[in-house]
């Protein structure tokens, strides 16, 4: 049997259990506490704990536990195995159209509110037009290539 990749849910118990364990070191808190302090409750804390979600947590949550545990999201990112941000310019007035377009979808597929299901729609599609023929018409001239009706 080869190695196995962990799966998020893995990934992302084992960095809520070294920030449970740590609160309780550092600060005493029970989960309890931590419920409280974080805006999580006991009950996703639990679910979080037991790798128990279909659909990445909600990232208001995430980034309150995160911001009351003194912790840098993106190690909560990392673990659920979210990309950082990175490649194109952050910088939106800078894009051109198709730039703001693509800067959208990466979006939407690093957005842990997006369910799987859609994501994989997302992909699904991005495939198809990067394997679909371009059939051009003569050059317009602006350069731009429209492809030919059947």
């Amino acid at each position: 049997m080869g190695s196995a990749q962990v799966s998020p849910q893995h990934a992302f118990a084992r960095f809520v259990r070294r920030a449970i364990d740590d609160a309780r070191e550092t600060r005493g808190w029970t989960v309890t506490d931590l419920a409280h302090h974080t805006g999580v409750g006991r009950s996703t804390v639990f679910r979080w704990l037991a790798g128990d979600w279909q659909d990445y947590p909600e990232l208001a949550k995430v980034r309150g536990f995160c911001t009351a545990l003194d912790l840098p999201v993106t190690a909560a990112f990392r673990a659920l195995g979210v990309p950082e941000a990175g490649g194109l310019p952050r910088r939106r007035g800078d894009e051109n159209p198709v730039e703001a377009d693509i800067r959208v979808i990466l979006d939407r597929l690093a957005d842990p509110r997006i369910p799987a299901e859609e994501k994989h729609h997302i992909r699904d599609l991005l495939r198809y037009l990067a394997r679909r023929p371009i059939t051009r018409t003569s050059g317009r001239a602006d350069g731009d290539v429209t492809p030919r009706s059947a």
